[in-house]
């Protein structure tokens, strides 16, 4: 049974941060963040390290795989949305 609800987390993990994917690789490619908002994505860093926290806390390793990588991505847009804010 503990199988079958890790297996549901892994492909939740895998779900959630792949679809993170292209918008991170677009920020990159272009290095244009606009109309991308710095305090949505300081909030959603904010829970997603909470949710890191969290998946640490239960010992539940999709949760801490996904938000892991996740927060990774975020920080790379934060960074370009930070630098871009700075440069102006």
């Amino acid at each position: 049974m503990s199988f079958n609800i890790e297996l549901i987390g892994f492909i939740a993990a895998i779900l959630t941060t792949v679809a993170f994917i292209p918008q991170v690789y677009k920020v990159w490619q272009t290095k244009s963040v606009s109309g991308m908002s710095l305090t949505m994505y300081l909030i959603f860093f904010c829970g997603v390290l909470l949710w890191l926290v969290y998946g640490l806390i239960i010992n539940s390793l999709p949760m801490i795989m996904g938000n892991a990588v996740t927060i990774v991505l975020t920080l790379i847009i934060l960074y370009f949305l930070l630098r871009s804010k700075w440069s102006n």
